[in-house]
């Protein structure tokens, strides 16, 4: 990661560098100069936080003034913005957006033309220019900007494009929970144009309320209202529409590992899977083994959608994900979308005739124990004592199970997970590494 670019763009608590509106306008101006440095055109979409309209505006005149076309699409969801770069031609797009995090925070995520995320070549050249002032090009060579009135729709004919002609879905009963979020109009649309029973709720942004007690980080209120209603499933989306994860007719969460299974498995039933799946170092056991047991090969990348889809790229694989819900179907779109993963998992319990919960069952999940060690001091996993902790747990799991130790990239803590067969051994044995961490390094 560089200076100010994360796992996924800019982004920090509104106010607080450098998400603030003098280094929106370096930011913008530092981009065009690396993407778009003869002129060009830049596509802007963003979620529904009320700090959206400020930096949306801080963007616009920073592109504008290097002399770069703005399209302004308004509150649409991540993937829509990655789909629209490439269909309009856009030299570049931006979402404005902090995904799953709380209203008080924002982010700046780049798109290349094809709806891929910058290198980071491209991140390290626009971060070497952020320090030099604003450019402003003589008015004859200033951007135009204008608003795009139909952004929406052609991301909501898009999503529905990707599903299979032969489907009917006018036997589902949904909800849909949009987290208050850059999908909450799209999405019930979408749902309704196919011809789903559709009850939405998180549909209504205020710009403070985005995430907030609903959508995928927070499903509870999707689960009691779909065993409420008696719906047949629940899709519960992030801010910016990038994940989800759902609930069956039972009310029981189904994540991303589970549906990367559904979509992978029914791919691979159909021959239309190709190359292996990728997961990450969060990956149940369960979904690993539940593969393999099929011929279907697996492999694990890095935590962040990244690193997941560089390795589906670099071994010629398609589907790919992380627990959180964050699925990517390179056969269908760039990015992850959680709309259209959602859509993929209806086809399939169409297709099938099986509901959510026989699809989810065929993945047995193994305990896991995550607990997040806050450190006093930076992370080494060198320490002996920590050393000697892993390999005692490792000696009673065998191959029963795994350890996955690493620091947070955004905070001071340490992410310990085990895993394994036995739950009550996973959640000592977690324990026992977690108080090693603390030991060596402080913390709680």
């Amino acid at each position: 990661m560089g200076r100010y670019f994360g796992t996924d763009g800019v982004r920090g608590r509104v106010g607080d560098p450098p998400m603030t509106v003098n280094f929106t306008l370096r930011l913008a101006s530092s981009a065009a100069r690396v993407l778009a440095p003869d002129g060009g055109t830049v596509l802007i979409g963003k979620d529904t936080r009320v700090s959206g309209y400020m930096f949306e505006s801080a963007l616009e005149a920073g592109f504008t003034a290097a002399g770069v076309n703005v399209l302004l699409a308004g509150p649409l969801p991540t993937p829509g913005v990655a789909y629209l770069c490439r269909r309009l031609n856009a030299d570049f797009g931006i979402v404005i957006s902090a995904s799953h995090n709380p209203y008080e925070d924002n982010g700046i995520k780049f798109f290349d033309r094809h709806g891929d995320k910058l290198s980071e070549d491209e991140e390290a050249a626009i971060e070497a220019l952020l320090e030099q002032p604003p450019v402003t090009r003589p008015s004859e060579e200033l951007g135009l900007a204008r608003r795009l009135d139909n952004a929406g729709t052609d991301y909501q004919f898009f999503c529905v494009s990707t599903v299979p002609p032969e489907a009917d879905f006018s036997g589902f009963k949904v909800v849909v929970d949009c987290s208050h979020g850059a999908a909450y109009k799209v999405a019930p649309r979408v749902m309704a144009e196919l011809g789903v029973d559709v009850i939405p709720i998180g549909c209504s942004p205020n710009g403070r309320n985005i995430n907030r007690d609903c959508g995928s980080t927070h499903p509870n209120l999707l689960q009691s209202t779909v065993k409420g209603v008696g719906a047949d499933v629940g899709i519960a989306l992030d801010g910016d529409g990038d994940r989800v994860v759902m609930v069956d007719a039972g009310g029981d969460l189904v994540d991303g590992d589970q549906l990367i299974h559904i979509l992978a498995v029914a791919a691979h039933e159909s021959d239309a899977l190709r190359g292996p799946v990728v997961g990450t170092v969060m990956s149940n056991l369960g979904l690993e083994r539940s593969l393999k047991e099929r011929g279907i090969d697996f492999r694990r990348a890095a935590v962040g959608d990244r690193n997941v889809l560089a390795m589906l790229k670099e071994c010629g694989g398609h589907i790919g994900g992380e627990t959180s819900g964050h699925v990517i179907d390179l056969a269908r779109t760039t990015t992850g979308d959680g709309l259209v993963v959602a859509l993929q998992v209806l086809a399939v319990m169409e297709a099938s005739g099986r509901s959510l919960a026989e699809l989810a069952g065929r993945m047995p999940r193994f305990p896991q124990t995550l607990i997040n060690v806050r450190t006093a001091t930076v992370f080494d996993e060198s320490s002996a004592d920590i050393g000697r902790a892993v390999r005692a747990v490792e000696k009673r799991l065998l191959d029963r199970g795994r350890i996955v130790l690493r620091p947070s990239g955004t905070e001071p803590v340490v992410r310990v997970m085990v895993e394994g067969e036995d739950a009550d051994e996973v959640a000592a044995a977690a324990a026992e590494i977690a108080a090693a961490v603390r030991s060596a390094f402080g913390g709680d």
